[in-house]
């Protein structure tokens, strides 16, 4: 448009006359500063042109007839069509150069007191590099010089870098500053001018290396910060993680297959931080029931990819290659090894693919036929824990239908009461374990009273539960086994899983003491005291006999004595005690464990080292802190009060 050409050209010499003296000075910010507000100055003329530019026709083009907002608006009618036609000719025809200008200078100002503004500005800045400067101090130079110097300092040492060989990561040298390297990385700190005096590197777990004519050499092993004139550099190792397995399909450990599936997904992934050297699937069959049951192993490679760091295998199995019949379980899990130097092999969890037998032909009568009774089979209490546990993952994953929950609760509940009943045998009766119960019978007592004829006027040789070889320990944790199962029932009967794992855990604790109570180890030999000297007998003499004093304070103290005289010293300005660094490098390695924190402790010993009054309330907070259970000792002291001391006290109550 003619009316924005021509504004921007009045205000183009404002902006270049406003850059003029920043480009004089050569300063960035003012020049910067100056654009920013140019930039601000011409959206504010394009809005205000935008805006206003009909006006500006009316009032300096009398042509238009105070009609120049109807080239704005979108004509419909054949007469405003010829209206707009007729105003866009005399447009046309009336804004010549020299009436566009003249419009413009009327109505866009230069912006002197933008300009007058700026100039003001550049004047002070001009004037602020004519000032003297002070000399500064030598105290106020230091600072300033230290980077400067310890730049320099840091272009004479180089750091090498030299990572296993099976982590894949090359070699490198760089200028000291804060690094991380992989564990086992061998480092060395190598002086460029060979001439030069030895230096001496300090690590922060108390060692120091001379780098001289030789490289100073040391193998990551933990996260650390080295010093070197002044200067602290972190150097934080990453550990060699063991390889992480995630098996995605199938999405449950027990995986119930429909009865008529003919396929089975497994979905595996591997992956480790350098290198999977070896990832392989191991599958069982089961085949059979009861104690007739036959296992068959299987074991597979997973491919490797184009990544070495990962392995991921996805196959859609068909029931004839697992080799599945009706009925039969199959169990797989995945092993995989790392290449680092001292191999990492994991395992993942063992999961279950399950193939529903065919259902029973009920109209088939069987009641004339031979059955063979085969073994019970049982489940195990880890088991019954094992299948709860999964229910309450699966009610926490998935919507499951309140049937399908109390189908799946009751099954368990079911388990777990062939097992009490099993284990209840163990105790003669299963009725022993709630209660004494009422089978007695009414012989026609004359008092209407029920008679025990046997425990009246017999005597009983023998109990129901005496009739097993166990011990009463035994029954005891017998009976205690027994009343968890039942608790575990009730709540799997009342369809409250959660509940029941307690029960369940503390039936699984006794059946395991149960197991440990077999190993009883008996003495080949009897005990024989030595014989009693006659000759010392009721003479009253004590000469080498033993006392019978217990001392409590001899129980093992958790707080060394070293570092409780060091703690001691930290809270004073005194002296510290000789060999403290490295009592408190000692502690401070065995006892923090996160590589922040040790490194934080750490440096505190340096600071207190190199004599910082204020940094020992922090090493002292450091080792403190790394008292996990300080022992409690409660010992009591003997004291004779005499007959004036209790009657003060008494005259004093």
């Amino acid at each position: 448009m003619k009316l924005w050409r021509a504004a921007l050209l009045r205000r183009a010499g404002l902006w270049a006359i406003g850059a003029v003296p920043w480009l004089l000075l050569r300063s960035g910010p003012g020049l910067l500063a100056w654009s920013a507000f140019c930039a601000w100055d011409g959206l504010r003329l394009k809005q205000r042109l935008e805006r206003e530019w009909t006006g500006w026709l009316d009032g300096a083009v009398p042509e238009m007839e105070d009609s120049s907002a109807l080239l704005l608006l979108h004509a419909e009618t054949p007469v405003a069509q010829l209206q707009q036609q007729r105003l866009l000719e005399r447009v046309n025809a009336s804004l010549t150069a020299a009436r566009v200008r003249a419009i413009v200078r009327a109505r866009v100002r230069l912006g002197l007191t933008w300009l007058a503004g700026n100039l003001a500005l550049a004047a002070l800045a001009w004037g602020a590099t004519l000032l003297p400067h002070a000399a500064p101090s030598p105290a106020a130079a230091q600072p300033g010089a230290q980077p400067m110097k310890t730049a320099a300092a840091a272009a004479e040492l180089t750091v090498k870098l030299t990572p296993p060989r099976y982590t894949g990561v090359e070699a490198s040298a760089s200028a000291p500053r804060d690094l991380q390297v992989p564990e086992q990385t061998v480092v060395e700190w190598c002086l460029k001018n060979l001439s030069a005096a030895a230096e001496i590197i300090e690590l922060s777990d108390g060692q120091q290396l001379q780098a001289g004519a030789g490289c100073a050499r040391w193998t990551a092993t933990e996260s650390i910060f080295w010093r070197w004139r002044g200067a602290r550099y972190t150097l934080k190792v990453l550990p060699d993680t063991a390889p992480e397995i995630v098996v995605s399909q199938p999405n449950e450990i027990i995986k119930e297959l429909a009865r008529d599936a003919t396929q089975a997904a497994m979905a595996i992934s591997v992956r480790d931080d350098y290198q999977v050297k070896q990832a392989t699937l191991h599958l069982t069959l089961a085949r059979g029931s009861g104690e007739n049951i036959r296992f068959s192993d299987r074991e597979m490679p997973i491919p490797s990819g184009r990544d070495p760091r990962r392995r991921d295998w996805t196959r859609n199995w068909t029931v004839t290659e697992l080799g599945m019949e009706p009925g039969d379980e199959l169990y797989f899990f995945v092993r995989a090894v790392d290449n680092a130097a001292k191999p990492h092999t994991v395992q993942s969890p063992t999961y279950t693919l399950r193939l529903p037998a065919p259902p029973a032909d009920e109209e088939q009568d069987v009641s004339a036929l031979p059955v063979m009774v085969k073994p019970e089979s049982l489940r195990s209490q880890r088991q019954i824990i094992i299948d709860t546990e999964q229910l309450i993952a699966d009610m926490r994953a998935k919507k499951m239908d309140t049937a399908t929950v109390r189908e799946r609760s009751e099954s368990i509940a079911a388990d777990q009461g062939a097992l009490r009943r099993r284990y209840g045998q163990f105790l003669g009766e299963e009725s022993t374990l709630f209660g004494k119960e009422d089978h007695e019978e009414d012989h026609g007592g004359g008092n209407g009273k029920p008679q025990d004829v046997l425990h009246e006027f017999g005597h009983a040789h023998d109990q129901v539960e005496n009739a097993t070889l166990f011990d009463d320990a035994t029954k005891k944790v017998l009976r205690r086994a027994l009343s968890a199962m039942w608790d575990a029932e009730k709540a799997l009967r009342a369809v409250q899983p959660k509940t029941a794992l307690a029960p369940e855990h503390k039936a699984l604790e006794a059946i395991k003491e149960l197991q440990q109570s077999e190993r009883i180890y008996l003495h080949k030999t009897a005990f024989a005291p030595p014989p009693i000297k006659e000759d010392k007998r009721m003479t009253g003499d004590m000469t080498g006999a033993a006392g019978g004093r217990r001392e409590q304070s001899a129980a093992p103290d958790g707080v060394p004595a070293p570092l409780r005289a060091l703690v001691q010293a930290l809270a004073g300005d005194g002296p510290l005690p000789s060999l403290w660094t490295r009592t408190a490098h000692d502690w401070v390695r065995e006892r923090i464990t996160v590589d922040e924190q040790r490194l934080a402790a750490q440096r505190a010993i340096q600071d207190v080292a190199d004599g910082c009054l204020a940094c020992r309330p922090v090493l002292r907070a450091w080792l403190r802190g790394g008292v996990q259970e300080a022992p409690v000792l409660l010992q009591a002291t003997t004291k004779v009060e005499t007959r004036f001391e209790r009657a003060v006290r008494g005259g004093l109550q």
